[in-house]
């Protein structure tokens, strides 16, 4: 299924990568919002403001911006040749395990928002501020591959 896009390629990526920046400031947010949230939790009416805020987030930009990047991304893997076993993709391997492991950090952000709407936080605020760095990593990682095409 090689180029099957044709002359839509190049809309599907730009598409791509416009859901991929949405995707990525709500992954940059979600992180800190949890740690406010979790310094709120002594205050039940702030509490709260952060769950609605966290529930904002995801219902308008974080899943409906995760589901298009898959979508996209998958079409634009078909359409490179991935699932024809086309050669030189090692680089695409690499960067579709990157957003595997992206996506299982925002399932996992999503399920402490929850944890922490129960009034649970379950981890220290230094490593909840350290775990917020895992999206810029992991977005670097990705540029780097899909630029550099290392492998």
């Amino acid at each position: 299924m090689s180029n099957w896009l044709g002359s839509t390629y190049l809309w599907v990526k730009a598409a791509h990568v416009i859901f991929v920046i949405f995707w990525m400031a709500g992954l940059f947010m979600l992180p800190r919002y949890l740690v406010h949230h979790q310094d709120a939790l002594g205050n039940p009416g702030e509490a709260a403001k952060w769950v609605e805020r966290e529930a904002k987030l995801r219902r308008m930009i974080l899943t409906p911006s995760m589901i298009l990047v898959w979508v996209l991304g998958v079409m634009l893997a078909t359409n490179l040749g991935l699932f024809d076993g086309a050669p030189n993709l090692g680089w695409l391997h690499a960067k579709l395990l990157l957003v595997v492991l992206l996506s299982g950090y925002h399932g996992w952000a999503v399920a402490y928002a929850k944890k922490l709407a129960r009034g649970q936080a379950t981890l220290a605020t230094r490593t909840l501020r350290m775990i917020n760095e895992i999206p810029a990593l992991a977005v670097t990682l990705i540029v780097i591959l899909v630029i550099v095409r290392p492998f």
